[in-house]
């Protein structure tokens, strides 16, 4: 995670150092090698500076550089080798040290021009292989990946790669066969976990995280990661007390404190999401996207948009979350512009070998056909991961929308039923597609309700004229003239008085054929006297005339 800070921590430029010597006597030397060993990086800083070595000592300056380093605070650590750089201190790979510290502040150009100074080694090549990365210098990149060689570090390099452009198998294969060279490096466990975790098997992540936490219960990464397994396997508390062990270790400046107090939000549902995030998002890659999440949650699209604009998707979780935002704010401007970026990123997704046969795959390939308003397909990738997703109310609302499109009213009047959202529930989207499933069902009842629940708006006034029409192309004429008949009342249109004149005329048509009740006449001629047309005294008269003739008695 610190690997991909992306915004510079600090500016300015520097020059720099390694492998120092311990501290001297047999004792100091024996307690600072057992701080080493339990990697307390802490109390090791706190003996060289109980120690107060003149400053004139480099061994001490640059062990303290290296404990800084490791405890994560690289700021520290530049600032020593930068100040024995310009003091000309000869010590072997100082500027590469520099370009390390450089490097994980997220200062990637002032790395690599810090790395034309040094001289050539294996060090130097791994840190430009990464650097090629973070600067999507292809030809870099692969330049460097063939002058990497079959060894540990190399390696490792070649996988972390791997890891960061979403190629996980890979990653995953070269981590298992240095595992089988050396089962002594069980710290590779670790890495193969963070990408069992990224392909969604998180118990495997946690077996395999398992076999590192025994030896090491106090790893910041691993128990970070162990939370954020069983966040996915069980829910935020509990990840969150799986958190407690160290937050205490990173509440000051320690290694992996901002990974901590970011997932800390996610944990918690987003709670002080607003005081964190935007703090972190150049620093936490999650963070901008969460943040991205953030905004959608709270309907604040543009904002959304705004962190996302700039920034070409590496990784399918990118991709997916700028079709989300571009299918938003597409339907919420009428722009066609970002509906289709939206399609490309979605289709991008789907279509992909790592992420086509995943669930999200096939939700992003349902998602492209949705917006092209193919709906057949849509239902094809939808129906394939529905024993996954059954009980998920997003998947079901997209589900029984495209079951509407397709004319599949029965089960998708079901599909919506199941629904427990109050928030699509109140969505028009939500009530006109099921108003139009009750109708095809033959229950132009529950549609009118939907209509007499809704307040008075815009959307209310084009689902009375959908009840209208619908109810009118399945003969259900009674509802069609009461909705054509609030239509005219609210809005004098030649086409409403139409459609309720044609509505009226085929309930008494209904009456005449016994498919209704003489009964429903009462409803009719009473909808006809608020009518000032005279077709309809005409239409009365016709009525009236019929029931006197049946010698049925008509209001």
């Amino acid at each position: 995670m610190i690997l991909s800070r992306s915004k510079p921590a600090i500016s300015g430029h520097p020059d720099g150092p390694k492998n120092p010597k311990k501290p001297q006597t047999a004792k100091e030397e024996a307690q600072f090698e057992e701080f080493l060993v339990k990697r307390d990086y802490t109390g090791a800083i706190t003996l060289l500076e109980f120690k107060k070595y003149p400053e004139h000592n480099h061994n001490a300056n640059l062990w303290m550089a290296y404990c800084y380093f490791h405890r994560g605070d690289y700021k520290k650590s530049l600032e020593i080798y930068e100040s024995l750089y310009k003091k000309k201190v000869e010590v072997k790979n100082l500027a590469v040290n520099i370009a390390c510290c450089l490097f994980y502040l997220g200062m990637y150009e002032e790395s690599q021009e810090i790395l034309m100074n040094a001289a050539p080694n294996d060090l130097k090549t791994r840190l430009n292989f990464h650097i090629s990365h973070k600067l999507k210098d292809e030809s870099s990149l692969m330049e460097y990946h063939q002058n990497l060689q079959d060894v540990l570090e190399d390696q490792l390099s070649l996988a972390a790669i791997h890891y960061l452009r979403a190629h996980y198998q890979e990653a995953i294969d070269i981590y298992k066969r240095l595992l089988l060279q050396n089962r002594d490096n069980i710290a590779l466990n670790v890495y193969v976990a963070l990408c069992y975790y990224k392909l969604d098997y998180y118990d495997v992540s946690q077996e395999v995280l398992g076999l590192y936490l025994t030896r090491y219960p106090d790893s910041v990464i691993a128990t970070n990661l162990k939370a954020c397994n069983t966040f996915r396997l069980y829910n935020g508390t509990a990840a969150e007390n799986e958190l407690r062990s160290i937050v205490d270790q990173t509440a000051n400046v320690g290694f992996g404190y901002d990974l901590v107090r970011h997932n800390l939000v996610v944990f918690r549902d987003g709670e002080d999401a607003m005081q964190v995030f935007p703090a972190l998002v150049d620093i936490v890659p999650e963070a901008r996207l969460n943040l991205v999440i953030h905004h959608l949650r709270n309907d604040d699209i543009k904002e959304a948009y705004e962190l996302l604009k700039d920034i070409q998707p590496a990784v399918p979780q990118e991709y997916i979350l700028k079709g989300v935002v571009n299918a938003a704010l597409g339907q919420e401007i009428n722009s066609a512009e970002h509906i289709k970026t939206a399609e490309e990123c979605f289709h991008l997704v789907g279509s992909s070998s790592s992420e086509c046969d995943t669930i999200h795959g096939r939700q992003c390939m349902a998602a492209a056909f949705f917006l092209a308003n193919q709906f057949e397909e849509v239902l094809v990738y939808l129906t394939s991961i529905k024993s996954y997703l059954h009980s998920d109310d997003i998947f079901n609302f997209n589900f029984a929308q495209a079951k509407t499109a397709c004319r599949q009213y029965k089960e998708a009047e079901e599909t919506f039923q199941l629904i427990q959202d109050v928030k699509i529930k109140s969505d028009y989207c939500y009530i006109s597609n099921l108003s139009r499933c009750y109708v095809m069902n033959k229950k132009p009842q529950e549609a009118w309700d939907l209509y007499l629940r809704m307040d008075n708006s815009p959307d209310s006034f084009n689902l009375l004229i959908q009840i209208a029409n619908d109810c009118y192309r399945m003969g259900e004429f009674l509802y069609a003239a009461k909705a054509f008949d609030t239509l005219d009342r609210l809005d004098p249109n030649p086409e409403f008085w139409e459609g309720k004149r044609g509505a009226c005329v085929g309930v008494f048509q209904a009456v005449i054929a016994k498919k209704l009740s003489v009964d429903t006449l009462s409803d009719i001629l009473q909808l006809l006297r608020t009518s000032n047309n005279s077709q309809a005294d005409q239409i009365m008269r016709g009525i009236r005339k019929w029931a006197k003739d049946q010698r049925v008695n008509v209001p």
